[in-house]
């Protein structure tokens, strides 16, 4: 499910036939599995990070620990963070869970942007909701 994906190339098309300037990071496009639960990702798996020698810590947070979820009777699921062991950067998000493909979109833009996992972890969220799940986790190892 990636037409998010081709609408971004077909405007990046025609600002290079204008000739603007175009960029998209393949990186940072989130990638939905609409099932349910929800499944959906940004950035790179362990797997990835491994075969490409990248230092790595991960974080991982269920979402029955989720106050969102536990209120909406919705506890199955997960959230897990890989960040840059060295830099903190944020390299992958993997969210299996209700609401997974919207919640991936915090973390898409905080890769665009090049963010650490500290710099989501310290972002103030609304409680109870889902998206806390992002903050409670995002700061793999620092807490």
């Amino acid at each position: 499910m990636l037409a998010h994906k081709a609408e971004d190339e077909g405007i990046i098309c025609v600002e290079g036939m204008k000739g603007g300037a175009v960029h998209m990071d393949y990186n940072c496009v989130p990638s939905v599995i609409y099932t349910h639960p929800e499944c959906a990702w940004v950035g790179r798996s362990e797997e990835q990070c491994k075969e490409e020698g990248l230092p790595m810590k991960i974080g991982r947070f269920p979402m029955s620990a989720n106050s969102r979820a536990k209120t909406n009777d919705e506890p199955d699921g997960m959230f897990k963070v890989i960040a840059h062991k060295e830099t903190d950067r944020i390299l992958g998000v993997h969210l299996l869970g209700p609401s997974a493909g919207e919640l991936i979109n915090e973390a898409a833009l905080a890769m665009e942007y090049g963010a650490s996992a500290e710099d989501v972890a310290r972002v103030c969220h609304a409680h109870p909701c889902s998206m806390i799940i992002v903050e409670s986790n995002a700061d793999v190892g620092n807490r």
